[in-house]
C-alpha cells in the first residue's frame, strides 16, 4: 500500500531538479550549498520513492549518511569557531582599556578622519568589539549627532 507522490519513480537528479516551493526557494536562496535540512529532506524523500524492485544500494545509503555526519560536524565546528573567534576578539579588546590609540573613523556624510584618545569603553555588538575614546581632559569623543562615537577595533591605526 505504497502512495507515491509528484516525484514517485524519479531518479534523484530529476529531484533536485524539480520545481521548489516559495519556502524552499528563499532556503535556497540563502546559498547555494545543500544544508542539513535540505540534505535531510532529499534523503527521505529519495528512500520514499524507490523502486522496490530495485532498491538503492545500500553503500549508497551508508555513503549518503556519512556525508550528512561530516556535514553536521562540520556545521558544529564552524559554530564553535565562530564563538571562539568573538571571545577571544573581546578578550584582545579589553587590553585596550586606558590605551592610546588613533583610529579611523567615518561621519555621517563619508568623510573619513584620524581621532586619537584613551580608550575608555569597550562593547560588545552584534558579537563584535567596539571602544570609546576620551580626549585628553577625559571627555569622550562623540559623532556628528552627540552620540559617543563607537568605533570597532578594526579601525585602529595605532596603539600607544
Amino acid at each position: 500500500m505504497s502512495t507515491t507522490g509528484s516525484t514517485g519513480g524519479l531518479p534523484i537528479g530529476q529531484l533536485i531538479s524539480q520545481p521548489q516551493s516559495a519556502a524552499a526557494q528563499a532556503s535556497s536562496s540563502l546559498g547555494s550549498q545543500l544544508g542539513e535540512d535540505a540534505f535531510l529532506k532529499l534523503l527521505t524523500t529519495q528512500l520514499q520513492n524507490q523502486d522496490p524492485l530495485n532498491p538503492v544500494d545500500q553503500t549508497q545509503s551508508i555513503a549518503q549518511l556519512a556525508q550528512f555526519a561530516a556535514l553536521q560536524a562540520t556545521t558544529d565546528l564552524k559554530n564553535a569557531f565562530t564563538s571562539f573567534s568573538s571571545n577571544f576578539s573581546v578578550m584582545q579588546s579589553a587590553g585596550l582599556l586606558g590605551k592610546t590609540v588613533s583610529a579611523q573613523s567615518t561621519d555621517a556624510s563619508g568623510a573619513v578622519t584620524t581621532v586619537t584618545g584613551t580608550v575608555k569603553t569597550i562593547s560588545v555588538i552584534n558579537g563584535q568589539p567596539e571602544f570609546t575614546l576620551a580626549d585628553q581632559s577625559g571627555k569622550l569623543l562623540v559623532d556628528s549627532n552627540g552620540s559617543p562615537l563607537q568605533l570597532p577595533t578594526s579601525a585602529i591605526l595605532s596603539i600607544g
